[in-house]
C-alpha cells in the first residue's frame, strides 16, 4: 500500500477493518512494520470516531445552549408583555377609581347644596314668622301708625341682614 492509499482508508469502520487485516497479515508472516502499520491504523481509525462523537456532541450541546437563550429571551419577554399588561391595567383601574370618586364627590357636593338650600329656605320661613310674632307682640298695645313703623323698621332690618349693599 502506498502513502495516499493508507490516507483513504485510516478513517472510520473500513479504516478499523484494514488496520485489523493488516495487524494479523503482519502477525502471521512475520512482518512488524505491516503488524505496527495496521495497529496505528486502527488506533486512528478509533480516534477520528472518538473526534467526530465528540464533535458531534459538542454541536448538540451548542444548539442545546442556543435553545435555551432563545427560551430565556422569551420568557423575558413574555414577562415584559405581562408587566406592560399589568401596568395598562392598572392605570384603567386607578382612572376608573378616580373617576368614580370624582363622581361621589360631585354626588355629595350636590346633596350638600340641596340640603343648605333647605335649610335655608326652612330658616327664612321661621325668622319670617319668628320677626312677625315679635312684631305681633310688641305691636299689641301700640296703636295702628306705630305698629305699621315697626313692621316697616324690622322688614327694613330683614332686608339689609339679606342684602347689606342697600345701606348705602
Amino acid at each position: 500500500m502506498t502513502a495516499s492509499d493508507d490516507d483513504r482508508t485510516t478513517g472510520g469502520l473500513a479504516g478499523k477493518l484494514i488496520g485489523k487485516a493488516k495487524q494479523a497479515a503482519g502477525g502471521l508472516t512475520g512482518n512488524e512494520q505491516l503488524e505496527r502499520e495496521g495497529r496505528l491504523q486502527e488506533t486512528a481509525a478509533d480516534q477520528a470516531r472518538d473526534a467526530a462523537e465528540e464533535q458531534a456532541a459538542a454541536r448538540q450541546r451548542e444548539q442545546e445552549a442556543q435553545t435555551e437563550q432563545e427560551r430565556i429571551a422569551l420568557e423575558r419577554r413574555r414577562a415584559e408583555l405581562q408587566a406592560e399588561e399589568t401596568a395598562e391595567a392598572r392605570e384603567q383601574r386607578i382612572a376608573a377609581e378616580e373617576a368614580e370618586q370624582k363622581r361621589r364627590a360631585e354626588e355629595r357636593e350636590a346633596a350638600r347644596r340641596e340640603a343648605a338650600d333647605r335649610v335655608a329656605q326652612q330658616g327664612g320661613r321661621q325668622a319670617a314668622a319668628a320677626d312677625q310674632a315679635a312684631v305681633r307682640e310688641r305691636t299689641d298695645g301700640l296703636s295702628d301708625a306705630q305698629r305699621l313703623e315697626e313692621e316697616a323698621r324690622l322688614a327694613e332690618a330683614r332686608a339689609n341682614a339679606l342684602d347689606p349693599e342697600d345701606d348705602r
